[in-house]
């Protein structure tokens, strides 16, 4: 019984801060502190994600978000950790390359949007390239830097042994750079919700960026409030999951640690 009542008295104190929140966005629009015309409380916006929830149109949204995150993370996942780790293993093309990725880096998927409508038009591609620029960069950049900050002593002790280039590779280089490669995933995973915003609100017609805005346009501001709740948990939702895989991925990283 010391046991729960102890979890629940920490859990109840990590959720301190969003309570708190809670009861002064409640408080802010009834007492007149804000005009509730643009601020709802969120007992209405409640009301509002159940509303959207029960008639099926919340789902719908999040699905068709879910399908365009999804497909850009995965290709930037796929390309980012690949190209990441055969430029990670070769120096001399890390140094060539670096100053041009970098520079990539910093052009933002909002400022390329033109570019990306121009050569894709408004339709499901454009939005999943704009994801997919977006997330590249952290996954790209963090697989090229964990493969290059390998301990050299690891390699050369298994050259040592007489391990060959490939069980070096797969045995010593993967699992020694597999944090740093998740944690560019993860990153990504969250550039990626940031870029779905954007893309959803320009020419989609289905989505919680596009759900937001329309919500927005047609003054219905508990379900604005609601959609962008429902884009913070499918954020939560999105980091949760990668870090479960990073868990199941790196489980040996747990078990030295334990063992010290």
């Amino acid at each position: 019984m010391r046991k729960l009542t102890n979890w629940f008295t920490k859990e109840i104190g990590k959720a301190a801060g969003i309570i708190i929140a809670l009861l002064l966005w409640e408080a802010a629009p009834r007492l007149g502190w804000v005009d509730v015309t643009y601020v709802a409380p969120p007992s209405e916006v409640f009301q509002s994600l159940v509303a959207l929830l029960l008639s099926g149109d919340l789902m719908t949204h999040t699905l068709s978000s879910l399908k365009r995150v999804l497909a850009g993370l995965v290709l930037a996942i796929v390309l980012g950790i690949g190209l990441g780790i055969f430029i990670g293993l070769f120096k001399k093309i890390e140094y060539a390359l670096d100053y041009l990725f970098q520079t990539f880096r910093q052009m933002s998927a909002f400022a390329l949007f033109p570019i990306f409508i121009l050569f894709f038009g408004i339709g499901e591609v454009s939005k999943t390239v704009i994801v997919f620029w977006a997330s590249l960069w952290p996954v790209l950049l963090n697989t090229i830097s964990s493969v290059k900050g390998v301990d050299q002593l690891f390699i050369d002790s298994a050259k040592s042994m007489g391990a060959s280039r490939l069980y070096i590779f797969y045995k010593v280089i993967l699992p020694a750079s597999a944090p740093g490669i998740f944690t560019g995933i993860r990153l990504g995973g969250s550039y990626a919700i940031m870029a779905l915003v954007a893309a959803e609100m320009i020419g989609a017609q289905s989505g919680l960026g596009f759900l937001v805005l329309y919500s927005q346009e047609t003054f219905k501001i508990e379900d604005m409030y609601a959609a962008i709740i429902g884009l913070a948990l499918l954020g939560l939702a999105l980091n949760w999951f990668l870090g479960f895989i990073e868990e199941k991925m790196t489980s040996w990283k747990q078990k030295s640690s334990l063992g010290m």
